[in-house]
């Protein structure tokens, strides 16, 4: 094949992954399955990472407070993405697993059970983030001036927590049917106007316009998943009637869904901790750089998620369909592609990382810690992408206990005691709590490779 007609090829697979149709991803090529797939994944979180990088970018000239403000916030906030992910996580596996059997009905229904669900978790979080902000902030170790000057952001941002909630929810019910284009629109739209509004109404308002910006940016996202759910020109087609509470397929997704949920919550409260280490042992000045560095980590990182996203959702429509040598060829696939991608990564970090947090800082103190971060992290990115591909697999199987017992082993029995013992029993500092994440992360992808491989998952049902 020419060059120019290998281009071709290239273009009309990313012209077919992003169009929105959605596809039998049961039988066909894998490689091409997992493109169609992972294309719109990629680009879709691609664009939050660009938002999360312009966030801080327009953030940081309003100081260090202000950094730290938003790192400490967002540090907390993962709580919220955790369960958000769990929720999805058991959406997807549902409604994938339904679809492979070809019952559109079905997913449908869980589908709509699954914001059912959402719906009363939102109340909860918005209810107690404006009433307790304040003290949120003091308990992730802010300073008095950073509580003083942050506590409105903070407020905003948790107060808007139904966005968060419902564009993740969402977002696994279409990735789920395998329409991973519809997500990644909803996505950029709420990523679009987040970068258009972030510093527009930061001019006007301070740190508190960002936080209004991210959420009428992911507001907007959420109304316009809202609309093509219920329009109902896809597989998933909600009816009034799906509303009616099932125990049925409510136990399903909790039996799927909290695992998940605590899974993430795991991971966020061993950053939480890492976090709050780092400010302990460096200080206000560490804290930023570290943020910094945890923003472009996440910029990069994010993709890579997507990649992983198109591995559980071919597992789980395969395992619908009884094609179990198909779900586990796809994974092995997927992983492949991650490793090269985070390796690629890795040497940037690595080779490239003071030229990257300057763009972000002047401030000599913080680069260096940034820096620092940086180069450590990134050192173990490669297991980190087979880790996050294998976990994924099982997740989009519905075998998520797995997952969270390697998250607990790994982070709070390992992770944890081994950060604070570099950082103050060997007094490495904050390099210490820098350290610990690259090797905890390589023990989570082996653990996870050795459980994908002995095939427990192959035999879970939802």
């Amino acid at each position: 094949m020419t060059q120019t007609k290998k281009l071709a090829t290239y273009f009309q697979l990313i012209k077919d992954s992003l169009n929105g149709q959605e596809r039998d991803y049961t039988v066909g090529s894998i490689p091409r399955a997992v493109f169609l797939l992972a294309i719109p994944m990629i680009l879709e979180l691609s664009l939050e990472s660009v938002f999360a990088v312009v966030d801080m970018f327009f953030v940081g000239k309003l100081g260090q407070n202000a950094i730290a403000t938003v790192g400490l916030t967002e540090s907390f906030i993962t709580i919220i993405y955790s369960i958000a992910i769990g929720l999805s996580t058991g959406a997807t596996a549902i409604v994938a697993r339904r679809i492979g059997e070809k019952d559109e009905r079905s997913a449908s229904h869980a589908a709509a059970q699954s914001l059912l669900i959402t719906s009363i978790l939102i109340v909860i979080f918005s209810i107690l983030g404006v009433y307790f902000a304040s003290d949120i902030l003091s308990l992730m170790g802010a300073s008095p001036e950073v509580v003083r000057d942050g506590s409105t952001f903070t407020r905003i941002m948790l107060g808007g927590s139904m966005s968060i909630l419902l564009l993740f929810l969402i977002n696994g019910i279409f990735r789920g049917a395998g329409n991973a284009a519809m997500a990644m629109k909803s996505l950029w739209i709420a990523s679009i106007l987040n970068i258009i509004l972030c510093p527009i109404l930061i001019s006007f308002y301070g740190l508190k316009g960002a936080a209004i910006a991210t959420v009428i940016g992911r507001s907007s996202g959420v109304l316009y998943q809202c609309y093509h759910l219920f329009k109902g020109n896809g597989r998933i087609k909600i009816l009034g009637s799906d509303f009616t509470w099932d125990a049925t397929i409510i136990k399903s997704l909790i039996t799927i869904a909290w695992p998940a949920t605590l899974q993430f919550i795991i991971a966020s409260g061993s950053w939480l901790i890492l976090a709050r280490l780092v400010a302990q042992t460096g200080g206000t000045t560490a804290s930023a750089g570290y943020q910094i560095a945890i923003r472009n980590v996440v910029f990069f990182i994010l993709p890579a998620w997507g990649l992983s996203n198109a591995a559980a959702t071919l597992v789980g429509q395969n395992l619908g369909a009884k094609q179990i040598e198909r779900a586990q060829k796809s994974v092995y696939i997927t992983a492949k592609y991650n490793a090269i991608f985070m390796g690629l990564v890795s040497i940037l970090f690595i080779f490239c990382s003071e030229p990257i947090i300057s763009i972000f800082t002047s401030d000599f103190a913080v680069t260096q810690y940034a820096v620092k971060a940086l180069q450590i992290i990134g050192s173990g990115f490669v297991f980190y992408g087979i880790g996050m591909v294998m976990t994924q697999a099982l997740n989009g199987a519905g075998d998520t206990k797995v997952p969270t017992i390697i998250n607990f082993v790994c982070f709070w029995m390992f992770q944890i005691p081994f950060a604070y013992f570099l950082a103050q029993g060997l007094d490495y500092k904050t390099t210490g709590a820098f350290i610990a994440i690259p090797v905890a992360e390589t023990a989570i992808a082996l653990l996870a490779l050795y459980f994908f491989r002995r095939g427990n998952w192959k035999t879970v049902k939802v």
